[in-house]
């Protein structure tokens, strides 16, 4: 696998390679990462908020989320909205931390690292990670030693990885790297599947949705529902 060039401030680290890290009330600059910053979400990630915040999809994204796509971009992209307050802080950031910190975002679990996943020719996922390493940030200084995997479990990444790879079959599938246009409908659908899963679960059950399983068969949680809507829109999107 190509390893991508890193900035200067971000590092490549091994899976057991150790490193200090704690974030805490007491470092000094707790919640200054959750300030200007541009926040992408994924599918998980609104999964999780959404359930958290006690709302349906479509209520999530319409409050909270700001969705973009540039001219030369093949899919829309997702951000969660941030406070004009002067410092563009995080909508769910308080005075004593994250408000929805059970279901914040991947992101901010795995901060100050980050996973790059690489869609294989065979369809695995391979992997490695790095460690951002910002002026402001205080909690390198702290004496907790960590390494990748224990510190991934502790934040219950899996869980966000697990569908984050899901989701890379469709991202970094080969007909978007050869640089493949979706339609309006199609964008429409990656929307919908990935991200407005109540609708998605509703038009199901409805039998409105093209290729779908019988009604008698949609998954009857979340979580196996994503997974079946990202295997029904990456047929949707290349079934050609």
């Amino acid at each position: 696998m190509n390893k991508p060039l890193l900035p200067r401030n971000v590092q490549r680290i091994e899976k057991e390679e150790r490193f200090r890290f704690s974030c805490h009330p007491s470092v000094g600059c707790f919640t200054d990462c959750c300030r200007q910053l541009e926040l992408a979400l994924t599918p998980y990630d609104v999964l999780r908020l959404k359930k958290g915040c006690g709302l349906r999809s479509q209520e999530f994204l319409d409050r909270y989320v700001i969705i973009e796509q540039e001219d030369h971009e093949t899919l829309p992209r997702l951000y969660l909205t941030m406070v004009d307050d002067g410092r563009a802080s995080c909508v769910f950031v308080g005075k004593s931390g994250c408000t929805q910190y059970q279901d914040r975002p991947g992101a901010c679990r795995a901060y100050p690292m980050g996973r790059a996943a690489i869609r294989q020719a065979d369809n695995s996922m391979d992997d490695f990670y790095v460690l951002l390493q910002e002026d402001h940030c205080h909690g390198f200084q702290e004496r907790l030693q960590q390494d990748v995997a224990t510190y991934s479990t502790e934040q219950g990444l899996p869980a966000y990885n697990r569908f984050n790879d899901a989701v890379a079959q469709i991202l970094q599938h080969e007909q978007i790297r050869q640089g493949k246009r979706f339609s309006e409908q199609q964008q429409e659908q990656f929307i919908l599947a990935l991200y407005n899963l109540d609708q998605f679960r509703t038009l199901l059950l409805a039998g409105q949705l093209t290729g779908a399983r019988p009604a008698d068969e949609t998954p009857a949680d979340d979580e196996s529902l994503l997974l079946y809507a990202i295997d029904w829109l990456q047929d949707r999107l290349f079934k050609d």
